[in-house]
């Protein structure tokens, strides 16, 4: 018999419990690592053209953003961890249809970053070799799907080494750009501040771009809340989100501030190299570091690799908890003998290969797949901000984590998020992402809102049965919500 959790579940029977298998060294770099993709080393250059130097604020208020959201979701993970994060925090302070609707959104939302990843690494992989670029993409998914298949512990040290790789690129990349904006590197052809001023002034598109940039931004960032995912199978994990919490306001800080502004100060913001090779390896280049573009090379295909692994593993956990919480299959619910859900793994992999078979066969089918995970960023920050309010307002008073000046803080988050949104169906480029991920999510909410009042509906029925013979039953879940 399946459980909905409106009050924590009882422990699970064996066959449905994950195993605590990840390190707090694999956990520390989990954390470190989910917001370190290729969209910091390539993508970032689409938010410097569209913003210019001012791009710096548009990160700034994103990593701001992220910050106080990571905060709420520590607050409520610290008290209770658990696999689902906030998809089962939701379930249990908004109603069932809340946990539903955004379980079932970031679930999608990582089997695409799936092929995508894949689909970018198989492109780098092919222009190396003589491989037709889906053969590369194929063989990256399967062979992560497949660690992720053995034991949670080798996804944890796949991802360690992973995100290790990429901490020392960029840091590696930052102590050369501080020599050259010092002019104390060797051979480098750029130096100095003055491109954040001298290329058509610091706001060169006028204050409405840095609000485009903050979109580009935004989606940069996605992957923080991995951690309060992972930690739940880790030995200690209070401790290990108390952590990656902490964490968040340097990493962000260090790694994609710190890495934007050698960008803006040492390549004009219109560059055409930009566009081209993306924006650390046209700071490179400038910089006459030899193999440049083989360096990214390399980087890039650790870097998807890495946002790969971590889709498959988050993608089998999310749909893990859905169906241990009765909102998905019961069969996505057990797990191997190692505490690994073996079939919600394979069924995220398998529609994550449907998905890059899809880019090559029906590219505009697979641009609109693409299109409709658009917004689901901003849903979830949305759904964490609204889910840790209601916590509070119920009475929980946290202990270890707590957010800064509720209700305040919470409720202007809960604003800007809202005002992102709006800037979507404002802007052209962004409105087609944003009414596709509306409407997916509102078929989504449909469905919850009708099966948390079926459940309401049976318990009552139940109820009544029970009175009807004499004996007391418990409360049911829609007396909780």
């Amino acid at each position: 018999m399946q459980h909905h959790p409106s009050e924590p579940p009882p422990a699970a029977p064996a066959g449905t419990a994950l195993t605590q298998g990840l390190k707090g060294r694999q956990i520390t770099m989990i954390s470190i690592g989910g917001v370190i993709g290729a969209g910091l080393f390539v993508g970032s250059s689409t938010a410097v053209a569209t913003a210019g130097p001012a791009v710096l604020i548009s990160f700034l208020l994103a990593a701001a953003l992220v910050v106080l959201v990571m905060q709420m979701l520590g607050e409520m993970a610290v008290a209770q961890p658990d696999t689902g994060s906030f998809s089962t925090y939701a379930d249990r302070a908004l109603g069932r249809w809340a946990g539903f609707s955004i379980g079932w959104l970031y679930w999608w939302f990582y089997i695409l970053v799936i092929p995508i990843e894949a689909i970018a690494a198989g492109e780098v992989i092919a222009s190396l070799t003589s491989l037709p670029s889906w053969i590369p993409a194929l063989a990256m998914i399967v062979l992560l799907a497949g660690s992720n298949l053995l034991a949670v512990r080798n996804y944890g040290e796949f991802e360690y080494w992973f995100a290790l790789l990429k901490v020392v690129a960029i840091v590696a990349f930052l102590v050369l750009g501080v020599l050259a904006v010092l002019g104390l590197l060797p051979g480098s052809d750029t130096h100095g501040v003055s491109h954040l001023w001298s290329d058509g002034g610091f706001l060169p598109k006028g204050g409405t771009a840095v609000l485009a940039g903050l979109l580009t931004a935004m989606f940069s960032f996605q992957g923080s809340e991995i951690v309060t995912i992972a930690a739940a199978e880790s030995e200690e994990p209070k401790k290990n989100i108390k952590k990656a919490v902490r964490a968040v306001v340097w990493r962000l800080g260090l790694f994609y501030i710190g890495s934007i502004l050698i960008v803006v100060c040492l390549v004009p913001w219109n560059s055409a190299d930009l566009a081209a090779s993306g924006s650390y390896q046209a700071v490179l280049e400038r910089m006459n570091i030899p193999g440049a573009g083989r360096i990214m090379d390399v980087v890039l295909v650790v870097a998807v690799s890495s946002c790969l692994n971590s889709a498959v593993y988050t993608a089998s956990r999310m749909v893990f908890s859905l169906a241990g919480r009765g909102d998905a299959p019961a069969a996505f619910a057990r797990t191997s003998r190692h505490g690994v859900p073996r079939n919600a793994v394979v069924a995220s992999t398998v529609i994550g290969i449907a998905a890059v078979i899809a880019n090559y066969l029906l590219p505009s089918v697979f641009s609109y797949l693409i299109a409709s995970s658009g917004a689901i960023a901003l849903m979830m920050y949305l759904v964490i901000a609204l889910t840790q309010y209601a916590t509070r307002r119920k009475g929980g008073q946290p202990r270890d984590v707590r957010m800064w000046g509720f209700p305040y803080l919470t409720l202007a988050t809960i604003a800007f998020i809202a005002g992102v949104l709006v800037l979507m169906a404002v802007l052209p480029g962004h409105r087609l992402e944003l009414w596709l991920s509306l409407g997916l999510a509102a078929v989504l909410v449909t469905v919850g809102v009708v099966r948390q009042r079926k459940d309401a509906v049976g318990k009552d029925s139940a109820r009544a049965t029970d009175s009807a013979a004499g004996e007391p039953s418990p409360p049911t879940t829609a007396s909780r919500l």
